[in-house]
């Protein structure tokens, strides 16, 4: 087919890739402009537009696709059908209408649960078991789109946003690229969402890194998995912010110590009082440096036993 694709980190390349693979002409690639990264903030290019120019396609990065002006590149493809995968803009009806067959979205979630941009986080923070890929049609609401095709993947007790990115974007790209080849078929039987099971993954926020060690260990286990690796889970120790990357959940219930309180550093980690339970911390980073398993971490000086960490 002759396709638009939309997109911009990792988890669209990895679908224009297999797009490419499948034979798909790609003629026009939609992603964001080129954002400051990096000690230096230099003008990086998006994972997306990295590929697109390996292959020789075009390329369009418009901040918004509000006006007939904006839009004209897009309509002048006069393409078959339009692929969107965590592009970050959103596509007015205007351009949804723009492709003879709509436009497709690659979503991180088994719709309705989690529409939004942070689906893979909070799916984690939430404790969920399975999450998946929905491929769906846009409309103009947000992930509200009749789904064509879903595919579980199972959230596993070690899972990161990081691992558990890699596992749904590959998935993505395998579903993507089925749907297509069954797509007349698929969109004759799409089924709109229901309206019950809805939630809404909000975008990551940098200030939900900070501990909060009145909630229970569990949730704070969860969120150690979910923010990493970003924006990564933080706690003062002393005039320091420490990373915290990895713990383990031990005793739920009430504990012997107020919550922040070290209990215990050593080998095996550094135990610390939450609102229920106690978090053994496994893997911390200092500022500027290396992250650590936690024996490495406290050869470089270990908070005292009864030490409240910010």
């Amino acid at each position: 087919m002759k396709l638009i694709f939309a997109g911009t980190p990792d988890f669209a390349a990895a679908a224009l890739d297999a797009l490419l693979a499948a034979g798909h002409e790609v003629p026009l690639v939609l992603t964001q402009p080129d954002r400051p990264a990096g000690r230096g903030m230099k003008l990086v290019a998006s994972p997306v537009k990295q590929l697109a120019e390996r292959h020789g396609i075009a390329v369009y990065q418009p901040e918004r696709l509000r006006t007939a002006e904006q839009q004209a590149p897009v309509a002048a493809v006069e393409a078959e059908l339009m692929v969107v995968a965590a592009y970050g803009i959103i596509l007015p009806q205007a351009v949804l209408d723009l492709p003879r067959h709509g436009c497709l979205n690659i979503h991180a979630s088994l719709l309705p649960r989690w529409r939004g941009a942070a689906p893979i986080q909070r799916a984690i923070q939430a404790g969920d078991g399975e999450t998946g890929i929905t491929v769906m049609q846009m409309d103009a609401g947000l992930d509200t789109g009749a789904m064509l095709s879903t595919h579980p993947v199972a959230i596993l007790p070690n899972d990161t946003a990081a691992s558990l990115h890699d596992k749904l974007a590959a998935e993505g790209a395998r579903a993507i690229v089925e749907a297509l080849a069954r797509l007349p078929a698929l969109q004759a039987a799409a089924v709109p969402q229901p309206a019950e099971g809805v939630t809404y993954a909000e975008k990551i926020r940098k200030d939900e890194a900070a501990i909060d060690w009145t909630l229970p260990a569990e949730q704070l286990a969860r969120n150690l998995r979910a923010f990493d690796p970003f924006p990564g889970c933080t706690a003062r120790h002393g005039e320091a912010i420490v990373k915290c990357w990895a713990g383990v959940a031990e005793a739920d219930g009430a504990v012997a110590g107020r919550p922040g309180e070290v209990l215990s550093a050593d080998a095996h980690g550094i135990r610390v009082a939450t609102g229920a339970g106690v978090l053994r911390l496994t893997e911390l980073q200092r500022p500027g440096g290396k992250r650590l398993p936690a024996q490495a971490f406290l050869a470089g000086g270990a908070p005292a036993v009864g030490e409240l960490l910010g």
